[in-house]
């Protein structure tokens, strides 16, 4: 017997604004001119958390940080295209997507202070706190939706990752699962190229990764993760159609890490420097930035006086931050693992108040 083709598939890359700011009218997604102006505006304060993070982190100020420059596009244009609602299930570089959404950015400060503080997020913002370990918070993202499916409740659950992630059994139990229940989930993977120091090309043998989803029964579809309107208008669609009931979407973005994996990582170890520079013109900010002065929405000087006023708010959000971790006391180490302590730690949070160091008014430190 001949064989017999069974199964054919085809993976569709989707971009809408060139690399100078000029959008396809029959792609150009309709968005109101306040819309447009605070996503700009959401990626530059993205921009100057990253610089001012960094910053802190050399001072000695701040833990390790893990910056997103370059890939703006991908956290603001996702935020933005889902609702209120919708849940959001972040890994551990997607400050950019929080403060969006309403996280202050006080708070985001804490996380990297290493203050518990910066894992309380308000409730109504249905996010769940960073997740560090690779492609755990994907199963998470999973349990929610199945959660929202089963108590009829439409919404979409956008889980974001690296492509380092698709390498983890997790990151396919996850979409196997959301196909199986048809689970109302928005994969949403940033291709920023590197998964530390590994390469994409060293990761998979796949064309794209976005055909992963063809494997477990549902779309794949690869966006131009430095085009603003093209990830706003694939995330929009993906959320609407897992509102609807109609499943699960993976949604592969292309982008790029101009800097470093976390301030604990040197990339000129391990990464061409020919490859940077090849990406420093598709800067997601810059496109975005002509798209905005050919529509006469911006004016020329506007962005250099967001960005310095965004930098006087960040300014103040770490002095708020920093004065937060002075008052805070070694016992918060106990505090948010349990909604009561049990006995077995109960010695063990005496012992630590015991020996913790006080500091009196004028800075002395005794015991």
């Amino acid at each position: 017997m001949p064989r017999r083709i069974l199964e054919s598939f085809e993976v569709s890359n989707l971009s809408i604004l060139d690399p100078e700011g000029r959008a396809d009218p029959q792609l150009e997604p309709s968005l109101p001119t306040a819309k447009l102006k605070q996503i700009f505006e959401d990626m530059l304060l993205l921009r100057e958390f990253d610089v001012r993070a960094i910053a802190m982190q050399r001072q000695g100020r701040m833990g390790t940080y893990a910056p997103s420059t370059g890939q703006e596009a991908v956290q603001i244009a996702a935020g933005a295209a889902l609702n209120p609602t919708d849940w959001v299930v972040p890994s551990f570089r997607e400050q950019g997507l929080l403060l969006s959404r309403g996280v202050k950015a006080s708070t985001m400060f804490l996380f990297f202070m290493g203050s518990e503080e910066g894992n309380r997020l308000p409730r109504k913002l249905r996010s769940l706190p960073y997740c560090v370990p690779c492609a755990t918070q994907v199963l998470h993202a999973v349990g929610i939706g199945m959660a929202a499916k089963l108590k009829k409740d439409p919404v979409a659950v956008a889980t974001f990752f690296g492509d380092g992630a698709t390498s983890e059994g997790d990151f396919h139990e996850a979409l196997n699962f959301a196909a199986v229940y048809q689970s109302p989930n928005v994969f949403l993977c940033q291709n920023n190229q590197w998964a530390i120091s590994t390469p994409r090309s060293a990761q998979t043998r796949s064309a794209t990764l976005a055909q992963k989803a063809i494997a477990y029964g549902f779309s794949g579809l690869q966006v131009d993760g430095n085009d603003v309107l093209a990830v706003y208008s694939a995330v929009d669609a993906a959320a609407k159609r897992a509102r609807e009931g109609g499943g699960p979407s993976l949604l592969e973005c292309m982008t790029y890490r101009l800097g470093v994996h976390t301030t604990s990582d040197d990339p000129g170890r391990y990464r061409p420097a020919t490859e940077l520079e090849a990406w420093i013109p598709k800067d997601p900010i810059d496109r975005f930035e002509k798209y905005l002065l050919a529509k006469g929405l911006l004016q020329s000087d506007d962005r250099a006086r967001l960005t310095a006023e965004i930098g006087d708010r960040l300014k103040a959000a770490a002095t708020e931050a920093e004065e937060i971790c002075r008052n805070l006391t070694p016992d918060e180490m106990f505090t948010y693992m349990y909604a009561d302590i049990p006995d077995f730690l109960r010695p063990q949070r005496e012992e630590v108040l015991a020996q913790s160091i006080a500091i009196d008014g004028d800075g002395r430190a005794h015991g």
